[in-house]
């Protein structure tokens, strides 16, 4: 098996590789004054032609020269999602060295870790926060050289620190490195090779520290070749028609491929959320045609409209509720017919546009969305069917950091509820018959985990198979189910295999529901930790004349809890005795990230979590506090 070397070769000469990077620049040449990005500045939308875009594309990329760095080094980015992320992004690719992303979330230790373990040399780095997490564990990057601020807030005039350089200085670097050595950012970048280490995208580290998954330029091509040029996600594929918002962390593959690459290929317009706070006010904004989500955010979107509703004046809430009910007959049909409208559909949603959903959907920011998807974790199936009951075209999509998000996805017109849809174009997947293990083999599956040949050895065999660690099966022949994760799969102290996260999902259907954690292996019933939504069932209570001053507090109120209890005894309604949840604790605080009890990607780390409420845990089986 082969592995990307830490160094790539020196450029040998014109290879004619495509690459984001010269399709950036055939954008750059063809349409220069059509808007490639746009971010908020002081409250107003600022537009990036995609002249403006590539030409801090090349300033980026001379100024890497000028600072050293080769073909094969690592460039660090650690900031929200904005304009100068792309603009790192490709001008450490126009010079062959490759992008690492770091959530802007990560704490102190995470951040000596990924810079430490990637060797980066350059550290682009967006404000003071991040500044002093860098500034705190410099000592354990020896090989990072320069660390680049984006805001100088706070920094300017304050800092003095030898390695740092500001944005200004960055780019005034790379304009005078241009003046000197005219052309070399084109020449480095025309000599790229397909198997060229694009970026380090770091696993989530839900079992253990984050692993480097090294996604190569062929990789890259791939993913924009199946999904912006075949349209394996859309119809029409992507294009500049196209408005899409980026938010999620762009330290994520899904959000690069929707942001960057979507953007580098198919010169769709990309819109920067001003932070995850404001998501839904830049949503009615923008109102995208192309929208992607995780679960969480689907979840979260559909819990906002039972807020409304239930806030809303008797007249109007009769109104809606009416027309979702309407909604929710619409949704039922389109899960028969795999999201085509039939007759009946159109005539009942174009009543039900008239009274409630146009409006609606300008208020969530969804009312020009042609194409929407949910990905990187399961969702339950009435959440999309929500959605595509108010005409919002949901699709279940599925892959990974190991095969650059590329598996399989709901086709439009083929939708099947509770699968994650068909094998994309040019990609095997089968399912090992003994372990019901997914497996993918495609030109998109990477290189291998950075510097862990054991790791890459686990999850990619001889003959080109990923092993991706999850449990499927097929339905109808033709789409692929996920039940679980395999470590994640709870064997009970009577020989019973259960799926926790089927479980956990229809819990968080529900709108008071943010967390739901099952536990049970090699217990003799199953029982659960529930994290409360805080937005909800804090309206709830307002609206019922409990107060109440803390998350902890709320969720000490019997009210709440019997709220809660009617929500598991709905759940296991729908399943049988042994998945049933028995007992049930409310979690006495929001998980975090920086506690170690998520990932960066807001994935619960199950041992971290049962670990820390152990005595909650026990109680539930006769020991412990209650």
């Amino acid at each position: 098996m082969t592995t990307t070397a830490e160094r790539s070769p020196a450029p040998t000469g014109r290879t004619g590789t495509t690459t984001p990077v010269t399709r950036i620049r055939e954008h750059a040449r063809t349409r220069p004054d059509a808007v490639a990005l746009r971010d908020k500045h002081l409250g107003i939308w600022r537009e990036w032609t995609w002249t403006h875009y590539w030409d801090h594309v090349q300033l980026a990329g001379h100024a890497l020269l000028a600072l050293g760095v080769e073909p094969g080094d690592r460039i660090a980015i650690h900031s929200e999602n904005r304009p100068e992320w792309l603009v790192s992004d490709m001008g450490a690719m126009a010079v062959r060295a490759a992008s690492v992303g770091i959530y802007p979330t990560n704490p102190a230790a995470e951040v000596a870790y990924l810079l430490e373990d990637s060797g980066a040399r350059v550290l682009i780095a967006e404000d003071q926060e991040q500044v002093d997490k860098a500034l705190e564990v410099i000592d354990r990057a020896p090989h990072l050289e320069r660390i680049v601020y984006v805001e100088p807030r706070g920094i300017r005039g304050r800092y003095t620190h030898e390695k740092l350089m500001s944005w200004e200085e960055f780019l005034e670097l790379g304009e005078k490195h241009r003046a000197a050595h005219h052309g070399a950012v084109d020449a480095v970048a025309d000599a790229a090779e397909p198997d060229d280490l694009a970026t380090l995208i770091y696993t989530s580290g839900t079992t253990g520290p984050p692993k480097g998954g090294m996604l190569t330029i062929r990789n890259v091509e791939f993913a924009i070749k199946v999904l912006a040029e075949e349209g394996a996600f859309t119809d029409p594929p992507p294009g500049p028609d196209d408005l899409l918002l980026s938010y999620l962390p762009l330290s994520h593959v899904a959000e690069r491929i929707f942001t960057t690459w979507f953007n580098a290929s198919s010169a769709t317009q990309v819109n920067f959320a001003e932070s995850i706070e404001t998501v839904p006010q830049n949503l009615r904004e923008v109102q995208p045609t192309v929208l992607f989500g995780v679960p969480r955010i689907w979840e979260k979107l559909m819990a906002g409209v039972e807020i409304r509703i239930a806030a809303a004046s008797r007249l109007k809430r009769a109104n809606a509720q009416l027309w979702l009910r309407v909604a929710a007959r619409i949704g039922d049909d389109l899960v028969r017919t795999g999201g085509v409208h039939t007759t009946s559909t159109r005539l009942r949603y174009a009543i039900g546009w008239v009274f409630c959903y146009r409006a609606l959907r300008e208020r969530l920011g969804m009312r020009r969305v042609r194409y929407a998807a949910s990905g990187a974790a399961p969702i339950a199936p009435e959440v999309l069917k929500f959605f595509m009951g108010l005409g919002v075209p949901m699709h279940e999509v599925y892959g990974m950091t190991e095969n650059t998000a590329i598996a399989t996805a709901n086709r439009p017109g083929r939708v099947k509820l509770g699968t994650v849809g068909e094998a994309q174009p040019g990609v095997e997947v089968r399912v090992d018959d003994t372990t019901g293990e997914i497996l993918t083999r495609h030109p998109g599956v990477f290189a291998g985990y950075w510097r862990k040949p054991e790791a890459t050895t686990a999850v990619l065999d001889d003959d080109g198979w990923l092993h991706t660690g999850d449990v499927g099966e097929w339905v109808d022949g033709t789409h692929l189910k996920i039940t679980d994760r395999m470590k994640d799969i709870i064997i009970t102290a009577g020989g019973k295999n259960i799926s926790p996260s089927q479980i956990e999902n229809e819990l968080k259907t529900s709108p008071y529901v943010k967390e739901a954690l099952v536990i049970g292996d090699g217990r003799k019933y199953l029982t659960a930790l529930v994290g409360i939504e805080l937005d909800t069932v804090g309206e709830w209570a307002q609206r019922r004349k409990l107060g109440f001053s803390t998350y902890r507090d709320l969720t000490e109120k019997p009210e709440v809890v019997d709220l809660v209890r009617s929500v598991v005894n709905d759940v296991n309604s729908r399943f049988a005795s042994v998945e049933q949840i028995k007992e049930f604790r409310l979690l006495p605080k929001e998980l975090d990230h920086e506690d170690g009890e998520l990932t960066a990607t807001q994935k619960l780390k199950r041992s971290a979590v049962t670990q820390t409420f152990e005595e909650m845990v026990e109680s539930m089986y006769g020991g412990g506090a209650r």
